[in-house]
Parts: structure tokens; C-alpha cells; sequence
């Protein structure tokens, strides 16, 4: 597997943060890459920074959001901004470097909660 900046996803990403309600998230604070190669069925992924890392490393919390080139740059723009979305949804309310599940007692990540904020961003 082969990983790339991808600065086109990046770009990408701060618009999303801006235009849909992730007040929390840092967008400075998110690094996008492109893998390429990669035996995953999934279009994208996100990475947490998990807490004994910052602390170890004295670095704040971080994500990286992979997205898997065979898949991801073959979808159209509106589904590429719905895949980055629900893999910013799984970034926790406090930003601290874990990972929110696709359910919990109080959230759902699914197709229906994406496209809710899907359209928020299209307003």
C-alpha cells in the first residue's frame, strides 16, 4: 500500500466543516491522505490519535482521514462529500483523538444521518 498527502480531499474537508454543524471539529487538525494499493473494501477511513500518544509525544489531538484512491476518486463530488462526512461524524463532540462508533446511545452514523447533513451542506 502506497499513502499520499492529498490536499484536494484536505481542501475539501474545510468546507465541509464550514458550511455543516462540526463547530467541534479543527479542520487544522485533520490530516487527509490517499491510499492506493490498499486491501480494504472500504472507500475511507479515519485514524484516531489516541490520548497516551499526545501525551507521549506532547502533540495535541489529531485525525488523519484516509481515503482509499480504487474507490473514493471514481464516486462523483456530491458522494465524495457524503463519505467525508460521515467519517468526520465519527469524530467525538470534546475532539480528543478517540472515535465515535456508528452507535451509540445518543448518536447513529448511517446513510440517513449523512444525508441529513448532506443537505445542510448544500444549503
Amino acid at each position: 500500500m502506497e499513502l499520499n498527502r492529498a490536499p484536494d480531499v484536505q481542501k475539501l474537508v474545510r468546507t465541509i466543516v464550514r458550511r455543516v454543524p462540526f463547530d467541534h471539529v479543527r479542520s487544522n487538525q485533520i490530516i487527509c491522505m490517499r491510499s492506493f494499493r490498499a486491501k480494504t473494501r472500504a472507500r475511507a477511513r479515519i485514524w484516531s490519535f489516541p490520548k497516551i500518544w499526545q501525551l507521549a509525544l506532547h502533540e495535541q489531538p489529531h485525525y488523519v482521514i484516509e481515503v482509499v484512491s480504487q474507490y473514493y476518486d471514481r464516486m462523483s463530488l456530491e458522494d465524495q462529500i457524503r463519505v467525508l462526512i460521515h467519517e468526520l461524524m465519527h469524530i467525538p463532540k470534546n475532539f480528543s483523538g478517540a472515535l465515535v462508533p456508528h452507535h451509540t446511545i445518543h448518536t447513529t452514523i448511517n446513510s440517513r444521518t449523512v444525508e441529513r447533513l448532506f443537505k445542510l451542506f448544500n444549503e
